[in-house]
């Protein structure tokens, strides 16, 4: 086999392995997806194809995400003194496009962070906690591609570990590295500070076990740089997190392994199997082609299969009515001309459901049906009239389930069976009544809800990204009409209250191009504000719209108690105290419709160049009028009584 020279442009083939983006330069896959090391830059290395990588790649159709060009300064060659494990892995964090890494400082990280600071082009971003840390490189990897955050041994770990899990839930490359203890103290029974008291190492390992892909213990120069990139390599490819721990005594010592510029990472992507692949399309177009009103909906595991673009074209060719699940939100261009919505049972967009359960053939792509998509297990579908596609497999009604079928090569060659049938958006169109205005109300009279965001509708464009926070904010921010190329994240399946601060610091780290428009209850907020510190110290201009209605506005609706009232703080005046004079903040209450367009007004204008903190006063009963049913289908769902065994 011929033998293949290769060199060392820091680029990554990432847009193989992480679902937001779209690939806009022919370029060629290496035949092997395993980590190649380089002995140098111009080292011919074996049974090795060369790829030609993208350079520009953009985001999908309404910029969920984009990739900006990895850094080209790490392809300086190291001297001796300076190829140390802490300077690998920082060239290798640039390489993959990382250059803002989320950190808390800590003794067993310390030496790791001057040799990370020591390659040009990297950042240390240091957070207040752990937690918005872990939640800053989940807003970071949506924005950029990959994130990163660095924490201290145990102490560090488990703070951030519930961030690294809702990363997992929501198929994100991100690379958790914890600086751990000597090389000296693995095995010698002795007992660490930062740990249980055992002198067993292992309890942060066995913790993030179950919500990362890939698990490196770094305690030995030999093998610390197949370890690292090895890991590296597993997040890119899987789309999820990866745990490296990296011995305290080991990040200063230069090492052989390390004197190179690395071979850039070469990700192969997988193939369906074409028996399958036919046997599943022959199947699916009988079935849909025999409909009278098929319709199509979006899931979220359109990201993990990176097929948004071929779904879309799908709809362009077959003509039916385009839905989207409400965790898929901001994947499809909400401006295509059959898109009728999302679909979120009783609390879908207005005639949507209507559309979708009156169907007689629904072919959901990439969908995850868990309590709080399905409304409390209420959706009105048939198992028998769906198609489910999901990243590798197809499932038929009640059966058969062709697996080895990979989602863009299924959409793609669907499109060329499908007959065109646009009875189902015929059917939305003769239906649907234009959104309604809210109520006309007094001079000064108290700030409703649903007037609140239609403002924030009129202030979104291309340049613009809205973060939404877990709670009665989702039902509002659904109802946004997202203009073409206007930025759309949330955490909708582990829904951890307070991540939207955190994330709305890493998004704006990544994506410097685009405005962030963050939405948080009052109740989240309080979870973690303190790096709102961090967004100033960074000289980030988002603009945070609190909503302070007193208490956790979504759990009293399940279920009320005197447990959902919050104490209520000065916010404006806490955001003040944390500004401090430093950095360029602005900050206003409103509690009117009059004060909330001057204030955006001047958020937009003036203090366009500042972090802006609206609070927003609304009644505590004001609510969505989707939060109702929810609520009722969730209570529901939760207090069924146990089934007898």
């Amino acid at each position: 086999m011929a033998m293949a020279s290769l060199s060392a442009p820091c680029l990554l083939s990432i847009a193989h392995s992480f679902p937001y983006y779209q690939r806009k330069t022919p370029h060629r896959i290496a035949k092997s997806a395993k980590i190649r090391s380089a002995i140098n830059h111009d080292a011919t290395v074996g049974s090795l194809e060369t790829s030609v990588l993208p350079c520009n790649v953009a985001g999908p159709p309404n910029g969920v995400a984009s990739i900006i060009q990895p850094s080209s300064c790490c392809t300086a060659a190291l001297t001796p003194s300076e190829s140390t494990l802490g300077r690998h892995l920082a060239r290798r964090l640039l390489q993959i496009g990382v250059d803002d890494v989320f950190s808390v400082p800590g003794d067993f990280n310390l030496t790791l962070f001057d040799h990370l600071l020591a390659e040009a082009g990297l950042n240390l971003v240091g957070c207040c906690n752990e937690l918005n840390a872990g939640y800053a490189a989940d807003g970071y990897a949506r924005s950029r591609g990959v994130g990163a955050c660095v924490v201290t041994f145990t102490v560090g770990g488990l703070s951030v570990v519930n961030a690294i899990a809702g990363a997992y839930s929501e198929n994100l490359p991100l690379i958790c590295i914890v600086g751990g203890p000597n090389s000296n103290d693995y095995g010698s029974n002795r007992v660490l500070h930062h740990t249980i008291g055992l002198p067993d190492f292992t309890q942060e390992l066995r913790c993030f076990q179950t919500v990362t892909c890939h698990q490196a213990v770094v305690n030995n120069l030999e093998d610390a740089q197949e370890q690292i990139d090895t890991a590296i390599f597993t997040a890119l490819k899987e789309s999820k997190p990866v745990y490296v721990s990296i011995s305290c005594n080991l990040a200063a010592i230069p090492h052989p392994t390390f004197s190179h510029k690395p071979i850039p990472f070469s990700i192969s992507p997988r193939s369906s199997d074409q028996m399958s692949l036919e046997a599943a399309v022959e199947a699916a177009a009988e079935f849909l082609n025999k409909a009278v009103k098929p319709v199509m909906v979006a899931g979220p595991n359109l990201r993990t299969a990176k097929a948004w673009d071929t779904f879309v074209e799908l709809a362009n060719v077959c003509g039916y009515a385009l839905a989207e699940m409400p965790s898929a939100k901001g994947l499809v261009p909400e401006q295509h001309p059959h898109f009728i919505g999302t679909y979120w049972g009783i609390v879908s967009t207005a005639f949507c459901s209507e559309i979708v359960e009156s169907a007689d053939a629904y072919l959901f792509a990439g969908p995850i049906f868990n309590d709080l998509s399905s409304v409390g297990y209420s959706l009105f579908i048939k198992k028998e009239k769906t198609i489910i596609v999901q990243p590798d497999r197809v499932v038929i009604g009640n059966g058969p389930t062709f697996g080895f079928v990979r989602m863009n090569d299924f959409l793609k060659a669907l499109a060329k069976r499908l007959n065109r049938n646009t009875t189902a958006y015929e059917n939305y169109h003769r239906i649907y009544v234009p959104d309604g205005h809210p109520l006309k109300h007094d001079p000064k009279e108290p700030l409703r809800v649903n007037v609140l965001f239609q403002h924030i509708q009129n202030m979104l464009s291309s340049k613009t990204t809205v973060i939404v926070e877990a709670g009665d904010i989702w039902f509002n921010c659904q109802k946004l009409k997202l203009p073409s190329g206007c930025g759309y994240e949330h955490q909708m399946q582990y829904a951890s209250i307070g991540w939207s601060i955190g994330a709305t610091l890493g998004y704006a780290a990544g994506a410097p191009n685009k405005r962030v428009i963050a939405c948080i209850g009052d109740g989240s907020f309080q979870m973690t504000a303190q790096d709102v510190s961090t967004m100033l110290r960074c000289g980030q201009n988002s603009i945070i719209f609190l909503i302070n209605n007193g208490g956790y506005t979504t759990e009293a609706g399940i279920h009320n108690g005197p447990y959902n009232v919050i104490k209520n703080w000065s916010y404006t005046g806490l955001v003040d105290a944390i500004h401090n004079g430093e950095g360029k903040c602005w900050t206003v209450k409103v509690c009117c419709e009059e004060e909330l367009a001057k204030a955006i007004e001047t958020a937009t204008e003036p203090k366009k160049d500042c972090l802006c903190f609206i609070e927003v006063i609304v009644d505590r009963e004001d609510a969505s009028k989707e939060l109702l049913p929810f609520s009722s289908r969730f209570a529901a769902a939760n207090s069924r009584a146990p089934v007898p065994r």
